[in-house]
């Protein structure tokens, strides 16, 4: 029922090219976002500024500083319109396994470096934030190629199973929203680190029979026993965070093909981000500036954020 209101609310690219014609109304959007309460100046706070040049900059009142609605966000620096970026946005929210470079910089008619970047960009806006509560469930899954599918001078002839894969730890909560990031090691100190940082204590937490998990003291845990074909005990059952890995396995094999172990926590963040989001239109309703959108979302979260090319190609 989530999925179809989720799809029932989404504008379609007509009515947002209806909403957004311009780059004037892109700007405009962009700011009521940023400031919902009047623009104030990035630089000293002050609520008083002059606008200048048809609305493109603003100098303050106060401190004499000027900016615009892109500067002091992942979108400073960056000569694509500002259409365009909303329009990716709108294009990374309401495509569930959300859209490829190769395929935004068609949408979009810009180079596929130029989309890569401003993805990743986007992605730099999706985080979240706060402890879970209540009923949670965690589970840990793995992301990359099987070792049997690689050459034979990539194989690292290691076993099998999550050998040369990342690692990626997530929880949700069965009333409230989904947390997940990438580890490095899936041991009792990672897990145990891991569940701290996301679930507030003497919630109910239910898990797989990973030894990892062993030792939670601080939680009402119950586990079901996967390795004995157990998938369900009750009301424990590690379901709703799997069916968050499945539609994160679809978008890597689908749409990506391939995630870098450097990206992909940026990756793993957008999905976090669309998963959080569900249910909320991607633009306005009805052209309307009238509450909570995907876009404005991405705004809050691109606020004192930088990604630029350099430090995203840079080498670990």
């Amino acid at each position: 029922m989530k999925t179809k209101s989720y799809l029932q609310k989404q504008p379609s690219a007509m009515e947002f090219f209806s909403r957004i014609p311009d780059e004037d109304s892109a700007r405009a959007y962009l700011a009521s976002g940023r400031w919902p309460d009047g623009v104030k100046c990035i630089h000293c706070g002050h609520d008083e500024v002059w606008s200048v040049r048809g609305g493109r900059l603003y100098t303050c009142k106060k401190c004499r500083k000027q900016f615009t609605v892109r500067t002091g966000t992942v979108m400073e620096d960056s000569h694509i319109p500002l259409q365009k970026w909303v329009y990716a946005m709108y294009l990374m929210t309401v495509s569930r396994k959300s859209i490829s470079s190769v395929q935004l910089s068609k949408e979009l008619g810009i180079t596929q470096k130029s989309a890569w970047h401003m993805a990743h960009r986007i992605r730099e806006s999706c985080h979240s934030s706060g402890v879970l509560a209540g009923t949670c469930e965690a589970d840990e899954t793995y992301i990359g190629g099987k070792e049997k599918n690689k050459h034979a001078s990539k194989k690292l002839h290691k076993g099998r199973g999550g050998v040369g894969k990342s690692i990626v730890f997530g929880i949700k909560s069965r009333d409230g929203e989904t947390r997940a990031k990438v580890l490095e090691l899936v041991d009792r100190k990672a897990l145990h680190k891991a569940v701290k940082e996301a679930v507030a204590h003497g919630a109910i937490l239910y898990t797989d029979d990973h030894r990892g998990y062993y030792g939670l003291k601080d939680y009402r845990r119950t586990a079901v026993n996967h390795s004995r074909g157990e998938y369900v005990n009750g009301d424990a059952h590690t379901n709703s965070i799997e069916s968050f890995w499945a539609i994160l396995k679809r978008a890597h094999y689908g749409t990506f093909h391939h995630w870098s172990k450097k990206h992909l926590a940026r990756y793993v963040n957008e999905f976090v981000f669309k998963a959080n989001t569900n249910g909320l239109p991607a633009l306005d309703l009805n052209g309307k500036i009238c509450g909570i959108t995907t876009v404005r979302a991405h705004m809050a979260g691109m606020e004192g954020r930088r990604l630029t090319y350099r430090r995203l190609t840079a080498n670990d």
